[in-house]
């Protein structure tokens, strides 16, 4: 059986902010879930280090994509529904490869 569907994970192209990690670890009580034996690192890295996070879509139709360059605009109304005052921790793990304007 082949899978049909995609799998992406933060940091990668299509979710590239690493913090998306921590709100799907409290949206899974993941902490509770595995009972302290996961853990993620201030950095966001998993541990044990063959943890693994991802989205699932199952769907024949679903296809990867990648989040373009994003302008000030675009990173500053990200930043507020997050309810930061300010963008730079957005521009931080956004990284300049996504972020498509020099920062200040």
């Amino acid at each position: 059986v082949r899978y049909q569907g995609i799998r992406p994970a933060p940091g990668y192209p299509s979710q590239p902010d690493h913090r998306e990690k921590k709100t799907m670890w409290d949206l899974l009580d993941i902490d509770r879930l595995s009972e302290g034996t996961m853990n993620l690192t201030e950095s966001y890295m998993m541990l044990p280090g063959a943890s693994v996070s991802a989205l699932v879509f199952a769907h024949p139709q679903a296809k990867y994509f990648s989040v373009g360059q994003v302008n000030l605009d675009q990173v500053q109304e990200y930043s507020a529904r997050r309810g930061e005052s300010g963008v730079e921790g957005t521009e931080k793990w956004l990284g300049s490869t996504v972020l498509g304007y020099e920062k200040k």
